[in-house]
């Protein structure tokens, strides 16, 4: 990939995350549009389950950051929302395969919930809700196409009766497809939550704000697993 004989890379189904996110700082190296002392690199995963109820015949949803980041501060969470809409855009894109059918294209269109046990306020003071307010305020500055909302409960995230009720006038709270997490703690536990209780497929990690695509497999990998990270090395390229 450094070389530039292959477009992305995929690892990780006998070394642990931090070995390939280590061998991809050091080799293929980390994207720094913004000048920062630290770049910021992070990781999302895709998750996909049959819903015939959808436009799209499943449920898509794409979490970050889930493997890289412990303890983001301000600076590394509002990057790792821009990474993950980047990575949601290009994947959603992919789906979509140019298609004319609006109700697909809304059904596919990024929409970011940041996570947390407080929906819009509900939850009181809090340094994380108020980390998740300022990433929320500062992305709307900065990208304002973007379609984001938070701080917000997982259920009013994508539950549309819940997200009338706990947040009626977001454009968010019910239709959420990117969900940030403020932690790698909450990250970790709700990716293993979908897989293994919602029964979810995950594609991931996939290693964003990288200067190439890059991947990494959970050492648990199976062979679904595997083939769902090639699918989604094949959009992000």
């Amino acid at each position: 990939v450094k070389a530039g004989v292959a477009d992305s890379m995929i690892a990780g189904i006998d070394y642990t995350s931090r070995d390939v996110i280590l061998a991809a700082r050091d080799i293929i190296g980390v994207k720094n549009p913004r000048q920062l002392e630290k770049p910021t690199f992070s990781a999302s995963f895709i998750f996909t389950k049959e819903n015939k109820a959808t436009p799209l015949g499943q449920s898509v949803f794409i979490l970050g950051d889930a493997a890289a980041c412990k303890h983001p501060s301000f600076d590394q969470l509002y990057d790792i929302t821009l990474e993950t809409h980047e990575t949601a855009t290009k994947y959603f894109k992919y789906l979509d395969n140019n298609s004319n059918d609006s109700v697909l294209n809304n059904f596919l269109t990024p929409r970011i919930a940041m996570l947390s046990f407080s929906t819009l306020g509900s939850g009181g003071r809090d340094e994380t809700i108020s980390l998740l307010q300022a990433v929320v305020e500062k992305v709307r500055e900065t990208h304002p196409e973007i379609i984001i909302d938070g701080e917000m409960q997982l259920d009013a995230a994508i539950n549309p009766r819940v997200g009338e009720k706990k947040a009626p006038n977001s454009p968010v709270a019910g239709y959420a497809n990117i969900l940030i997490v403020p932690d790698l703690n909450s990250g970790n536990i709700l990716y293993k939550a979908m897989e293994q209780f919602g029964n979810f497929t995950a594609a991931g990690p996939i290693l964003q704000g990288f200067n190439a695509p890059v991947s990494d497999l959970s050492r648990g990998s199976t062979v679904l697993d595997i083939v769902s990270v090639i699918e989604a090395e094949l959009a992000l390229i």
